[in-house]
Protein backbone atom coordinates (compact mmCIF):
# COMPACT_ATOMS: atom_id res chain seq x y z
CA UNK A 1 0.00 0.00 0.00
CA UNK A 2 1.29 3.45 -0.90
CA UNK A 3 1.94 5.90 1.93
CA UNK A 4 3.21 8.81 -0.22
CA UNK A 5 2.09 9.62 -3.75
CA UNK A 6 3.30 12.43 -6.00
CA UNK A 7 1.30 12.94 -9.17
CA UNK A 8 2.70 15.12 -11.97
CA UNK A 9 4.37 17.48 -9.49
CA UNK A 10 6.22 20.48 -10.93
CA UNK A 11 8.20 23.13 -9.09
CA UNK A 12 9.87 26.32 -10.27
CA UNK A 13 12.21 28.75 -8.55
CA UNK A 14 12.71 32.14 -10.14
CA UNK A 15 11.14 30.95 -13.35
CA UNK A 16 13.49 27.95 -13.62
CA UNK A 17 11.82 24.54 -13.55
CA UNK A 18 13.40 22.31 -10.91
CA UNK A 19 10.89 19.45 -11.10
CA UNK A 20 8.99 18.50 -14.25
CA UNK A 21 5.71 16.56 -13.90
CA UNK A 22 7.29 14.12 -11.46
CA UNK A 23 5.23 11.13 -10.32
CA UNK A 24 6.18 8.47 -7.80
CA UNK A 25 4.64 6.20 -5.20
CA UNK A 26 6.38 5.19 -1.95
CA UNK A 27 5.15 2.03 -0.27
CA UNK A 28 4.27 1.56 3.36
CA UNK A 29 7.25 0.48 5.46
CA UNK A 30 9.94 0.62 2.77
CA UNK A 31 13.36 2.25 2.69
CA UNK A 32 13.07 4.43 -0.40
CA UNK A 33 16.09 6.37 -1.64
CA UNK A 34 16.13 9.35 -4.01
CA UNK A 35 19.48 9.36 -5.81
CA UNK A 36 20.98 11.81 -8.26
CA UNK A 37 23.69 14.39 -8.91
CA UNK A 38 23.70 17.82 -7.29
CA UNK A 39 20.96 20.06 -8.65
CA UNK A 40 18.76 17.24 -9.96
CA UNK A 41 15.83 18.16 -7.66
CA UNK A 42 16.04 15.38 -5.08
CA UNK A 43 16.07 17.67 -2.02
CA UNK A 44 13.20 19.66 -3.51
CA UNK A 45 11.14 16.45 -3.58
CA UNK A 46 11.88 15.93 0.11
CA UNK A 47 10.96 19.53 0.98
CA UNK A 48 7.68 19.20 -0.91
CA UNK A 49 6.77 16.04 1.02
CA UNK A 50 7.76 17.73 4.30
CA UNK A 51 5.67 20.81 3.52
CA UNK A 52 8.58 23.28 3.42
CA UNK A 53 7.67 23.99 -0.23
CA UNK A 54 4.40 23.76 -2.15
CA UNK A 55 4.13 22.40 -5.71
CA UNK A 56 3.30 24.75 -8.58
CA UNK A 57 1.39 21.93 -10.26
CA UNK A 58 0.40 18.42 -9.28
CA UNK A 59 -0.74 16.68 -6.14
CA UNK A 60 0.88 15.14 -3.05
CA UNK A 61 -1.06 12.56 -1.05
CA UNK A 62 -0.33 10.83 2.24
CA UNK A 63 -2.36 7.62 2.56
CA UNK A 64 -4.79 8.94 -0.09
CA UNK A 65 -5.28 12.27 1.71
CA UNK A 66 -4.32 15.40 -0.24
CA UNK A 67 -1.61 17.30 1.67
CA UNK A 68 -0.25 19.63 -1.02
CA UNK A 69 -1.51 22.71 0.85
CA UNK A 70 -1.16 21.34 4.40
CA UNK A 71 1.33 23.25 6.55
CA UNK A 72 4.49 21.39 7.55
CA UNK A 73 3.68 21.25 11.27
CA UNK A 74 0.39 19.46 10.56
CA UNK A 75 1.90 16.70 8.42
CA UNK A 76 2.71 13.35 10.15
CA UNK A 77 6.25 13.39 8.78
CA UNK A 78 9.58 14.33 10.34
CA UNK A 79 12.87 15.36 8.75
CA UNK A 80 16.47 14.60 9.72
CA UNK A 81 18.74 17.25 8.23
CA UNK A 82 22.38 17.05 7.18
CA UNK A 83 23.27 19.66 9.81
CA UNK A 84 21.47 17.68 12.59
CA UNK A 85 19.92 21.02 13.81
CA UNK A 86 20.32 20.16 17.52
CA UNK A 87 19.74 22.85 20.15
CA UNK A 88 23.21 23.54 21.66
CA UNK A 89 21.83 24.76 25.03
CA UNK A 90 19.78 21.57 25.57
CA UNK A 91 21.06 18.17 26.60
CA UNK A 92 20.30 15.01 24.64
CA UNK A 93 17.11 14.22 26.57
CA UNK A 94 15.77 17.76 26.14
CA UNK A 95 16.56 17.78 22.41
CA UNK A 96 14.67 14.55 21.85
CA UNK A 97 11.76 15.64 24.06
CA UNK A 98 11.38 19.08 22.43
CA UNK A 99 8.80 18.08 19.81
CA UNK A 100 6.71 16.20 22.34
CA UNK A 101 6.66 19.22 24.67
CA UNK A 102 5.52 21.46 21.82
CA UNK A 103 2.71 18.97 21.16
CA UNK A 104 1.78 19.18 24.87
CA UNK A 105 2.25 15.46 25.46
CA UNK A 106 1.94 14.58 29.20
CA UNK A 107 5.27 14.63 31.08
CA UNK A 108 5.01 11.01 32.18
CA UNK A 109 4.50 9.89 28.59
CA UNK A 110 7.35 12.09 27.35
CA UNK A 111 9.89 10.43 29.63
CA UNK A 112 8.93 6.93 28.54
CA UNK A 113 8.93 7.77 24.83
CA UNK A 114 12.25 9.63 24.99
CA UNK A 115 13.95 6.81 26.88
CA UNK A 116 12.59 4.31 24.37
CA UNK A 117 13.86 6.40 21.43
CA UNK A 118 17.31 6.82 22.98
CA UNK A 119 17.51 3.09 23.64
CA UNK A 120 16.74 2.43 19.96
CA UNK A 121 19.74 4.53 18.89
CA UNK A 122 21.97 3.21 21.70
CA UNK A 123 22.24 6.55 23.54
CA UNK A 124 20.33 5.83 26.74
CA UNK A 125 23.44 6.57 28.83
CA UNK A 126 24.07 9.91 27.07
CA UNK A 127 20.84 11.72 27.98
CA UNK A 128 22.60 14.36 30.15
CA UNK A 129 25.24 15.32 27.59
CA UNK A 130 25.07 18.42 25.43
CA UNK A 131 25.66 18.32 21.63
CA UNK A 132 29.20 19.72 21.94
CA UNK A 133 30.10 16.67 24.07
CA UNK A 134 29.05 14.21 21.36
CA UNK A 135 30.80 12.75 18.32
CA UNK A 136 29.39 13.20 14.82
CA UNK A 137 27.81 9.75 14.85
CA UNK A 138 26.23 10.37 18.26
CA UNK A 139 24.77 13.70 17.09
CA UNK A 140 23.30 11.89 14.11
CA UNK A 141 21.66 9.34 16.41
CA UNK A 142 20.18 12.13 18.55
CA UNK A 143 18.69 13.76 15.45
CA UNK A 144 17.15 10.44 14.42
CA UNK A 145 15.79 9.80 17.93
CA UNK A 146 14.24 13.28 17.99
CA UNK A 147 12.49 12.48 14.72
CA UNK A 148 11.23 8.98 15.51
CA UNK A 149 10.02 9.87 19.03
CA UNK A 150 7.07 11.66 17.39
CA UNK A 151 6.03 8.39 15.72
CA UNK A 152 5.78 9.86 12.21
CA UNK A 153 4.24 7.92 9.36
CA UNK A 154 7.17 8.93 7.17
CA UNK A 155 10.74 9.83 8.13
CA UNK A 156 12.62 12.05 5.66
CA UNK A 157 16.43 12.01 5.71
CA UNK A 158 18.35 14.63 3.71
CA UNK A 159 21.96 13.47 3.06
CA UNK A 160 22.22 13.03 6.81
CA UNK A 161 25.35 10.84 6.73
CA UNK A 162 27.44 12.92 4.34
CA UNK A 163 29.34 14.77 7.11
CA UNK A 164 30.63 11.53 8.67
CA UNK A 165 33.93 9.85 7.82
CA UNK A 166 33.83 6.73 5.62
CA UNK A 167 34.05 4.10 8.38
CA UNK A 168 31.43 5.76 10.57
CA UNK A 169 29.17 6.36 7.59
CA UNK A 170 29.26 2.65 6.73
CA UNK A 171 28.42 1.79 10.35
CA UNK A 172 25.52 4.27 10.39
CA UNK A 173 24.16 2.88 7.12
CA UNK A 174 23.77 -0.53 8.76
CA UNK A 175 22.27 0.97 11.91
CA UNK A 176 19.79 3.09 9.94
CA UNK A 177 18.56 0.11 7.96
CA UNK A 178 18.19 -1.99 11.11
CA UNK A 179 16.33 0.85 12.85
CA UNK A 180 13.97 1.24 9.91
CA UNK A 181 13.12 -2.47 10.01
CA UNK A 182 12.61 -2.31 13.78
CA UNK A 183 10.27 0.69 13.59
CA UNK A 184 8.42 -0.30 10.43
CA UNK A 185 8.29 3.39 9.44
CA UNK A 186 8.66 4.46 5.82
CA UNK A 187 12.07 6.08 5.30
CA UNK A 188 12.63 8.41 2.34
CA UNK A 189 16.34 9.04 2.06
CA UNK A 190 18.12 11.55 -0.20
CA UNK A 191 21.73 11.02 -1.27
CA UNK A 192 24.15 11.51 -4.16
CA UNK A 193 26.22 8.50 -3.02
CA UNK A 194 25.51 5.52 -5.28
CA UNK A 195 27.07 2.94 -2.95
CA UNK A 196 24.99 4.24 -0.05
CA UNK A 197 21.79 4.01 -2.10
CA UNK A 198 22.46 0.47 -3.29
CA UNK A 199 23.42 -0.87 0.15
CA UNK A 200 20.54 0.60 2.17
CA UNK A 201 17.46 0.74 -0.02
CA UNK A 202 14.47 -1.43 -0.82
CA UNK A 203 13.93 0.71 -3.94
CA UNK A 204 15.83 3.57 -5.54
CA UNK A 205 14.61 6.52 -7.59
CA UNK A 206 17.30 7.89 -9.92
CA UNK A 207 16.75 11.54 -10.90
CA UNK A 208 18.34 13.81 -13.49
CA UNK A 209 17.43 17.42 -14.31
CA UNK A 210 14.17 17.27 -12.35
CA UNK A 211 12.87 14.09 -13.99
CA UNK A 212 12.57 10.43 -13.03
CA UNK A 213 15.09 8.28 -14.90
CA UNK A 214 14.36 4.92 -13.26
CA UNK A 215 12.68 3.45 -10.18
CA UNK A 216 13.63 -0.07 -9.11
CA UNK A 217 15.39 -2.30 -6.64
CA UNK A 218 19.14 -1.75 -6.18
CA UNK A 219 19.80 -4.85 -8.28
CA UNK A 220 17.53 -3.66 -11.09
CA UNK A 221 19.15 -0.23 -11.09
CA UNK A 222 22.66 -1.69 -11.20
CA UNK A 223 22.20 -4.70 -13.48
CA UNK A 224 19.43 -3.42 -15.78
CA UNK A 225 19.68 0.38 -16.11
CA UNK A 226 16.89 1.84 -18.21
CA UNK A 227 19.08 4.32 -20.08
CA UNK A 228 22.66 5.47 -20.54
CA UNK A 229 22.48 8.14 -17.82
CA UNK A 230 21.51 5.60 -15.14
CA UNK A 231 24.14 3.14 -16.39
CA UNK A 232 26.92 5.72 -16.20
CA UNK A 233 25.79 7.33 -12.95
CA UNK A 234 25.54 4.07 -10.99
CA UNK A 235 29.05 2.67 -10.67
CA UNK A 236 31.36 2.15 -13.63
CA UNK A 237 30.21 0.88 -17.00
CA UNK A 238 31.73 -0.13 -20.33
CA UNK A 239 29.71 0.91 -23.38
CA UNK A 240 29.93 -0.69 -26.82
CA UNK A 241 27.97 0.93 -29.64
CA UNK A 242 26.54 -1.09 -32.50
CA UNK A 243 23.83 -1.63 -35.10
CA UNK A 244 21.34 -4.51 -35.10
CA UNK A 245 21.89 -6.71 -38.16
CA UNK A 246 19.28 -9.40 -37.48
CA UNK A 247 16.87 -10.73 -34.88
CA UNK A 248 17.67 -14.23 -33.63
CA UNK A 249 15.65 -16.75 -31.57
CA UNK A 250 15.48 -16.59 -27.77
CA UNK A 251 15.41 -12.76 -27.46
CA UNK A 252 18.80 -12.50 -29.15
CA UNK A 253 20.20 -10.22 -31.84
CA UNK A 254 23.23 -10.12 -34.07
CA UNK A 255 24.92 -6.74 -33.62
CA UNK A 256 27.77 -5.21 -35.63
CA UNK A 257 29.94 -3.22 -33.26
CA UNK A 258 31.12 0.27 -34.12
CA UNK A 259 34.78 -0.58 -33.51
CA UNK A 260 34.57 -3.74 -35.63
CA UNK A 261 33.37 -7.29 -35.15
CA UNK A 262 29.98 -8.93 -34.71
CA UNK A 263 28.45 -10.18 -31.45
CA UNK A 264 25.32 -12.09 -30.55
CA UNK A 265 23.55 -10.42 -27.60
CA UNK A 266 20.40 -10.83 -25.55
CA UNK A 267 17.97 -8.05 -24.56
CA UNK A 268 14.53 -7.52 -23.05
CA UNK A 269 14.11 -4.56 -25.40
CA UNK A 270 12.71 -5.10 -28.90
CA UNK A 271 14.89 -3.78 -31.71
CA UNK A 272 14.38 -3.27 -35.43
CA UNK A 273 16.97 -4.17 -38.03
CA UNK A 274 19.47 -1.34 -38.41
CA UNK A 275 18.64 0.17 -35.02
CA UNK A 276 21.48 1.69 -32.99
CA UNK A 277 22.07 0.14 -29.56
CA UNK A 278 24.32 0.44 -26.52
CA UNK A 279 25.83 -2.78 -25.13
CA UNK A 280 26.56 -2.26 -21.45
CA UNK A 281 28.96 -4.31 -19.33
CA UNK A 282 30.14 -3.72 -15.77
CA UNK A 283 33.90 -4.08 -15.15
CA UNK A 284 33.35 -7.30 -13.20
CA UNK A 285 31.48 -8.81 -16.17
CA UNK A 286 34.49 -8.63 -18.50
CA UNK A 287 36.87 -11.55 -18.77
CA UNK A 288 40.56 -11.02 -19.51
CA UNK A 289 42.56 -13.70 -21.32
CA UNK A 290 46.35 -13.81 -21.18
CA UNK A 291 47.28 -15.75 -24.33
CA UNK A 292 50.37 -17.85 -24.65
CA UNK A 293 52.30 -17.97 -27.89
CA UNK A 294 50.22 -19.43 -30.70
CA UNK A 295 46.89 -19.10 -28.85
CA UNK A 296 43.99 -17.14 -30.32
CA UNK A 297 41.50 -16.41 -27.50
CA UNK A 298 37.97 -15.13 -28.18
CA UNK A 299 37.06 -11.46 -27.88
CA UNK A 300 38.94 -8.28 -28.68
CA UNK A 301 42.66 -7.68 -28.54
CA UNK A 302 44.11 -4.85 -26.51
CA UNK A 303 46.81 -3.92 -24.05
CA UNK A 304 46.87 -3.06 -20.36
CA UNK A 305 47.63 0.64 -19.88
CA UNK A 306 46.94 0.86 -16.13
CA UNK A 307 46.47 -1.52 -13.19
CA UNK A 308 45.41 -0.84 -9.61
CA UNK A 309 45.44 -3.27 -6.69
CA UNK A 310 42.45 -2.64 -4.38
CA UNK A 311 42.88 -5.53 -1.95
CA UNK A 312 40.10 -7.79 -3.16
CA UNK A 313 40.46 -7.01 -6.86
CA UNK A 314 42.92 -6.03 -9.53
CA UNK A 315 41.37 -3.28 -11.66
CA UNK A 316 42.72 -2.87 -15.17
CA UNK A 317 42.34 -0.17 -17.80
CA UNK A 318 42.61 -1.83 -21.22
CA UNK A 319 42.89 -0.07 -24.55
CA UNK A 320 41.57 -1.99 -27.55
CA UNK A 321 43.11 -1.80 -31.01
CA UNK A 322 40.26 0.55 -31.98
CA UNK A 323 41.37 2.99 -29.27
CA UNK A 324 38.38 2.33 -27.01
CA UNK A 325 39.28 1.96 -23.34
CA UNK A 326 37.63 -0.62 -21.07
CA UNK A 327 37.65 -1.08 -17.31
CA UNK A 328 37.89 -4.65 -16.02
CA UNK A 329 37.86 -5.91 -12.45
CA UNK A 330 39.19 -9.34 -11.42
CA UNK A 331 39.34 -10.97 -8.02
CA UNK A 332 42.95 -10.92 -6.85
CA UNK A 333 44.68 -14.28 -6.54
CA UNK A 334 48.22 -13.99 -5.19
CA UNK A 335 49.00 -17.53 -6.38
CA UNK A 336 48.08 -16.76 -9.99
CA UNK A 337 51.12 -15.53 -11.96
CA UNK A 338 48.88 -13.58 -14.35
CA UNK A 339 47.86 -11.21 -11.54
CA UNK A 340 50.69 -8.71 -11.57
CA UNK A 341 51.29 -5.13 -12.50
CA UNK A 342 52.80 -5.44 -15.98
CA UNK A 343 51.82 -2.46 -18.11
CA UNK A 344 51.49 -2.69 -21.91
CA UNK A 345 50.81 -6.44 -21.62
CA UNK A 346 48.85 -7.79 -24.59
CA UNK A 347 45.49 -9.29 -23.54
CA UNK A 348 42.15 -10.31 -25.03
CA UNK A 349 38.85 -9.11 -23.55
CA UNK A 350 35.57 -11.02 -23.77
CA UNK A 351 32.33 -11.61 -21.85
CA UNK A 352 29.87 -14.46 -21.34
CA UNK A 353 26.89 -14.35 -23.70
CA UNK A 354 23.83 -13.10 -21.79
CA UNK A 355 25.79 -11.07 -19.23
CA UNK A 356 25.51 -7.93 -21.33
CA UNK A 357 22.67 -5.42 -20.92
CA UNK A 358 21.54 -3.95 -24.23
CA UNK A 359 19.49 -0.75 -24.50
CA UNK A 360 18.40 1.38 -27.47
CA UNK A 361 20.27 4.57 -28.23
CA UNK A 362 16.86 6.23 -28.63
CA UNK A 363 15.34 7.89 -25.50
CA UNK A 364 13.34 5.46 -23.34
CA UNK A 365 10.61 5.92 -20.74
CA UNK A 366 11.74 5.35 -17.17
CA UNK A 367 11.13 1.91 -15.70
Amino acid sequence: MSVIQLSKVSKRFGGQEVLSALSLSVRQGEFFTILGPSGCGKTTVLRLIAGFEQPDEGHIKLEQTEISKTRAEFRPVNTVFQSYALFPHMNVFENVAFGLKMAKVPKAEIRGRVEEALAMVQLKDFSDRRPDQLSGGQKQRVAIARAVVNKPKVLLLDECLSALDYKLRRQMQIELKQLQRQLGITFIYVTHDQEEALSMSDRVLVMHKGSVQQIGTPREIYEAPSNLFVAQFIGEINVFEGLVEAELPDYSYRVRLAHGGVREVRSDFRFAQGEAVHILLRPEDLRIHYPRTGESPPGFQGKVIERNYTGKTLDSLIQLESGQQLRASEFFDENDPDFDYRINESVWVDWVHGWEHVIPQRPTEHA
